[in-house]
């Protein structure tokens, strides 16, 4: 089957997350990745880890369909080396601060210099402008900076999200990005560089919010998992467990009024309007929490669908791994790798092509595996690798 990005050659040079997943996410569908890290292997391989050497279950899912080449990229010797990677490739992704891309001749004139129609993704913190540009920072201070940890939580205990969504965000985002400069160098052979950021992703997804104070003042702080602009939407505890359920628009309050046993409520003018009913969310959430006290989880949730009422079990990792919903989507694939005691299930393409879909075609590289092929691909012979290696720069 034929894939989108065949021929495509993206050097990764990412770390953690952004930068990593945006090379991921274009070697689904068929763009060969090439993983430069250092020697010994970079620190975003290690975290959380769940093998005999360490490596890290981010990383196995960072991973997949990429080849791995170690370099010190800050030697001559190693500079070299990435000026050939570069003449081969089309995007060059990398989340480093501008000193460290002009030390290993990452930055955007170094690149331009030895090609010039290469697409230079470049992610960062906090953008190339205004006096945060050159400070590092992680998902979380995305989180924290984009007023989404503030209206999360409560007001004496802020609340950062689980899942790093700014992290991950600002890879698509960056990968949306590539994937229009790759059209346009198709279409007028001419490179353009891509630029993403932590801050931008968090604050482009709570926009709305902001919107809202700008226009209005309003001056919201957080509630919990309680939603201000429509009710009843909250977290709810049954017999054996939680459910999640978010009630928007007349329609669906109204069935949900039927549901719990409460019709006279559609004409009452305290909930006449999803923001009337968010306003007097303490009423409906009590009457909500009241009759899922009476249910088991899954009986709740069997009646919200019943009544066509958007509402789901709030589920352990384990309990996601076994939901017969997401076994029956695929949306999980075994990948083996060595040292781990079973394989693990990774994700796959977030996004599915009818006619060229996306894919994991290949286990995440131990670390250097492939860095003999790639310099030979790059007109290094034996004994030139050999000297690299014994000169560490490979």
């Amino acid at each position: 089957m034929s894939q989108v990005l065949h021929g495509v050659r993206v050097l990764d040079f990412g770390r953690y997350v952004a930068g990593p997943y945006c090379a991921t996410l274009l070697g689904y569908f068929g763009a060969d990745i090439i993983r430069i890290e250092r020697l010994g292997g970079g620190e975003d391989r290690f975290i959380t880890p769940v093998t005999d050497g360490g490596e890290g279950a981010g990383w196995l899912q960072m991973g997949v369909n990429k080849r791995s080449l170690t370099l010190n990229p800050t030697k001559p010797e190693g500079r070299e080396v990435v000026r050939r990677l570069v003449g081969t490739a089309d995007v060059v992704v990398a989340n480093l601060p501008p000193p460290a891309l002009s030390a290993m001749g990452l930055d955007e004139d170094s690149l331009r210099a030895i090609k010039p129609d290469i697409i230079p993704v470049l992610i960062s913190s906090f953008g190339t402008a205004g006096p945060w540009a050159a400070r590092g920072g992680f998902d979380g201070v995305g989180q924290a900076m984009s007023g989404a940890m503030y209206f999360s939580g409560t007001p004496e205990q802020p609340m950062k999200a689980g899942a790093p969504y700014v992290d991950f965000g600002t890879g698509m985002f960056a990968a949306l990005g590539a994937m229009a400069a790759l059209m346009e160098k198709r279409a007028t052979g001419r490179g353009q560089s891509v630029q993403a950021s932590l801050l931008s992703t968090g604050v482009t997804l709570f926009n709305a919010f902001l919107v809202e104070q700008a226009v209005t003042g309003i001056g919201r702080v957080g509630t919990g998992n309680r939603v201000q602009t429509s009710a009843p939407s909250d977290v709810f505890a049954t017999l054996d467990g939680h459910v999640l359920i978010h009630t928007v628009g007349d329609g669906l309050f109204a069935r949900w009024c039927e549901m719990v046993g409460e019709p006279g409520w559609k004409a009452d003018p305290r909930f006449a309007s999803d923001q009337a009913r968010g306003d007097n969310n303490g009423i409906l959430c009590a009457r909500m929490a009241e009759w899922c006290a009476r249910r088991t989880t899954d009986q709740a949730v069997e009646a919200l669908a019943a009544a066509g009422i958007p509402g789901g079990p709030v589920l352990s990792p384990q309990q996601v791994l076994d939901h017969p919903q997401v076994q029956a989507m695929g949306l999980l694939q075994d990948v083996d790798y060595p040292g781990l005691p079973r394989p693990a299930p990774v994700a796959g393409p977030p996004v599915t092509l009818s006619a060229t879909p996306g894919s994991i075609r290949s286990r995440p590289p131990i670390v250097g595996e492939h860095t003999d092929a790639i310099l030979a691909e790059l007109g290094y012979d034996a004994a030139a690798i050999a000297a690299l290696r014994s000169s560490r720069i490979v």
